[in-house]
């Protein structure tokens, strides 16, 4: 929509026509001794020994100077600005454990990674507001994502990821923690939460989970930490027929219960992916979004635009002022000549 900065200069748009009406019709002594109108009046009085008029061209010229120096802005619809209360990171186990098929999404039989990649995808969505970083480990642990507010490029990095690219065979879950603990230590946001999915126990690394978790509680970091996997799940043998076995039966709880309850979070369990999405909107209810109440709307000037015709209407008056100029010369050498 269209604004004007300045809206109250607009009232002096009618402005000529009420002199030029007063003084057609002489219903005042005083003049009105403002230089541009004095102007006026002399060129219409030199300009036009006929029955006066109203000099349209001036009135024009006058609306469109008017016009500009109210400064017309078209303003769009409002934008908000994310918020900036919470650093949230995610760290996700993509060691070799993360491929058994033990979990179903849409009716099919999925690994454990594919179901945490794509009941994630919600998660992020709602997180508009925060800003999000994503954590990747196996033997090692690397930032795949800096905290961002760029939720879509979390996604995508989070849709590319792969078992295996951190190491297959030993999960560092201390690490990843402890690097988790160095990307938020000195951020300045109001919380800064962490978000640990693992199926395993930690075997590799430098850092103890617990260890980590105490240097997350004096940086002020809380950590919610999620054990995936099926308690039961169906093998089958040629041999001997069909068999039950529980495929987390490497998962430390006892040592993710204790991180997350020394750095004042959380441990869920997720077996299934209804679980897992459960655990999703519980985190949403005990980390809720800030409150987006921060707003802008794109503004662009336009004064230029009447400005430009004013002076395109200033050029084309000087123009022909200059053209009958020389023509009336012309005239008159021709009238001498013959004379």
């Amino acid at each position: 929509m269209f604004e004007f900065q300045w809206p109250w200069l607009l009232l002096l748009l009618p402005l000529p026509l009420i002199v030029w009406w007063f003084e057609e019709r002489k219903q005042r002594q005083q003049a009105l001794k403002a230089p541009l109108f004095l102007y006026w009046k002399v060129q219409h009085q030199q300009g036009n020994k006929r029955k006066s008029h109203f000099p349209w061209y001036n009135f024009i010229l006058w609306l469109l100077l008017i016009i500009a120096v109210a400064r017309p802005t078209w303003v769009g619809d409002s934008v908000a600005l994310p918020s900036s209360g919470r650093d949230l990171m995610v760290s996700v186990d993509i060691s070799g454990s993360m491929e058994m098929e033990d979990m179903m999404l849409q009716n099919r039989q999925v690994n454990r990674l594919a179901a945490v990649k794509a009941l994630m995808t919600d998660f992020i969505k709602r997180r508009g507001g925060d800003r999000l970083g994503l954590i990747l480990f196996g033997e090692q642990a690397y930032l795949q994502t800096p905290l961002t507010f760029d939720l879509k490029t979390v996604q995508l990095m989070l849709d590319e990821t792969e078992i295996g690219l951190a190491g297959s065979s030993r999960t560092a879950i201390g690490d990843s923690i402890g690097l988790a603990v160095k990307r938020l230590k000195d951020r300045d946001a109001d919380n800064r939460v962490l978000i640990l999915l693992t199926d395993g126990q930690n075997n590799t690394g430098v850092l103890n989970p617990v260890q980590a978790a105490e240097l997350a509680e004096h940086a002020g970091i809380t950590i919610y930490t999620i054990g995936v996997g099926a308690d039961k799940m169906v093998v089958r043998n040629s041999f001997f027929g069909n068999r039950t076995v529980n495929p987390s039966k490497e998962l430390d709880e006892e040592t993710l219960m204790a991180v997350a309850k020394k750095t004042g979070g959380q441990y869920f369990r997720a077996r299934n992916t209804q679980e897992l999405e459960q655990i999703y909107g519980k985190l949403d209810e005990l980390e809720p979004v800030e409150d987006i109440d921060q707003s802008y709307r794109p503004s662009k000037a336009l004064f230029y635009i009447p400005l430009f015709f004013a002076i395109v209407l200033s050029f084309i008056r000087v123009l022909y002022s200059v053209l009958v100029s020389r023509s009336s010369k012309a005239r008159s050498s021709s009238e001498v000549e013959h004379a």
